[in-house]
């Protein structure tokens, strides 16, 4: 099958056979059964279910009848996930690989307008080209034409007023398909079935000599779900359509609405005295993040996004007493949690998600500051991390901090100081300074230990460091910083729970309705 020949037999003289054996030699779904598997029961209503490609006879005067008819290569239509109502876009691969093909632009468009008119949640889910276009359509129209792109604004307002847009990769997204689904607030790609390409081999082979790529050499899973192209990967399609239900559930339909809260089903003023060992006495070493977010959220609620990829921060959702929230985490299993420049892009596009669908941010802060080093400065570490600094200072979401362990240079102030008040606390294990003390000694008494060193030996030199960082460490004690007001509160680990739950109660019932107000008004 070649890149953009597969499909039906229609007008432009492609095979359904073809295309419809390969969907199921490659375990995908139909498509009216990824409509029937993610939606609620008894709920999809088609919109455009008759368009397509009909060939007509006469029967004489002004009857006529269809000899033959291939429908249009896109499902779309009304539906309900999770009991609410949402619209969707599904492709059907084995018409023509979803290239353009019957009224597939136009029902599109409209689709893509009805979602900013009704304030729906759009899902797509992408399996082709989604309506690209491919070099048959030159043939059948009978010229060439300048490629339009008339969705796209429409999926701009849709992403600027927090219309929900969720997409899948259900099988190869290309071009068209693929900038539909990267441009979604989430997208997650099917393990078994996914793969996501500007152009496919053969395109890729003429281009640039590439030759004998497959799908996923081109872009499976571990391209694009470690590149942060696509933010989470499932095992199945049944999963990525779990995961869209799970992300939904946090999200309103719009910016000028609150996030959906549930009855809390876990004790908001519920203790966990494991947290006070949660992190190592000794300071090179790590902890996994993610075990305290889980003792401090509802039971089972959070949701992680952009595991595989910019792994120095965990981001994801969650809920604080039945109140959808943000979260994030600095991971010290990569270097150390100090901030790279996927790290910074990854947090970065979730600040941007929490801002536009009025969810508040918790952050568990542990950052020694910017990435360093060769790769760090190679990868523009610090032009991403300017881009993460304007993005917390541009956002308006209420933002919570607990101080975990460090809080050093830039980053750990951008992260810290992007609000004003600052609404934070630390635990005991905290430390903080402009620097760390790794380094931090050897740049600010190089010359102290030097003429040391040339005086009374290595042994001296090793002396004096010792005694310069134990009275370092003697005044990092973080309550001496409590106690000139540099901190607002040092905590017991235990009760961190109840105290962003009362945050978080606070901030729903006298912070997002103004928040909400201001935006409806467009203040």
């Amino acid at each position: 099958m070649s890149d953009s020949d597969s499909g039906p037999k229609s007008k432009s003289g492609s095979s359904s056979h073809t295309s419809s054996s390969q969907q199921k030699a490659a375990g995908k779904l139909w498509v009216h059964e990824r409509v029937a598997a993610l939606f609620d029961p008894g709920s999809v209503r088609e919109i455009g279910s008759v368009s397509g490609d009909v060939n007509w006879e006469s029967t004489g005067g002004t009857s006529e009848k269809p000899t033959s008819f291939v429908p249009s290569n896109n499902v779309q239509g009304h539906a309900r996930l999770g009991g609410r109502d949402v619209l969707f876009t599904a492709d059907d691969f084995t018409l023509r690989a979803g290239h353009a093909d019957g009224a597939i632009a136009a029902k599109t468009v409209y689709m893509e307008k009805l979602a900013v008119a009704l304030r729906l949640p759009m899902i797509k889910l992408v399996d082709g080209s989604s309506g690209g276009g491919s070099v048959t359509t030159i043939r059948t129209a009978g010229y060439s034409y300048v490629p339009p792109l008339d969705p796209f604004v429409h999926v701009v307002k849709q992403l600027s007023l927090g219309i929900p847009n969720l997409g899948a990769v259900l099988g190869p997204a290309i071009g068209l398909g693929a900038a539909r689904v990267v441009t979604c607030h989430f997208s997650v790609m099917a393990a078994d079935v996914g793969a996501l390409f500007n152009a496919g081999p053969k395109v890729v082979a003429s281009a640039t000599f590439e030759e004998g790529l497959s799908f996923r050499d081109l872009g499976g899973p571990l391209m694009h779900c470690t590149n942060g192209t696509i933010d989470n990967l499932a095992a199945s399609e049944n999963e990525c359509f779990e995961q869209l239900r799970t992300v939904l559930s946090y999200l309103p339909n719009s910016g000028t609405q609150m996030p959906p809260s549930v009855p809390e089903s876990d004790d908001p003023d519920r203790l966990d005295p494991a947290l006070r060992s949660a992190i190592p006495r000794k300071r090179e070493r790590i902890y996994d993040p993610r075990a305290i977010i889980a003792s401090v959220v509802d039971q089972g609620s959070f949701f992680e996004i952009g595991r595989l990829w910019g792994t120095c921060i965990v981001t994801g959702l969650a809920r604080l007493g039945g109140r959808p929230v943000g979260i994030v985490a600095n991971d010290p299993a990569t270097g150390a949690g100090a901030l790279d420049a996927a790290g910074s892009q990854k947090l970065t596009r979730h600040l941007k998600l929490l801002d536009v669908f009025n969810l508040p941010l918790v952050q568990f802060v542990d950052v020694p500051g910017y990435a360093v080093g060769t790769v760090a400065e190679r990868t523009a570490t610090m032009r991403w991390g300017v881009e993460l600094a304007k993005t917390y200072y541009a956002t308006s979401m209420p933002v919570f901090s607990v101080v975990v362990r460090r809080v050093y240079g830039v980053a750990g102030a951008v992260m810290l100081d992007c609000r004003d008040p600052r609404m934070r606390v630390a635990w005991p294990s905290g430390e903080w300074a402009s620097l760390p003390l790794d380094g931090g000694i050897e740049a600010s008494h190089a010359a102290e230990l030097r003429a040391v060193e040339k005086k009374d030996g290595v042994e001296a030199r090793k002396e004096r460091y010792r005694v310069l960082e134990e009275e370092y460490r003697r005044l990092m004690n973080p309550v001496r910083t409590a106690n000139a007001f540099g901190i607002e509160e040092i905590v017991d680990p235990a009760r961190t729970r109840p105290l962003v739950c009362r945050w978080t109660k606070h901030v729903y019932k006298n912070l997002l309705p103004v928040r909400v107000q201001e935006r409806v008004a467009g203040i």
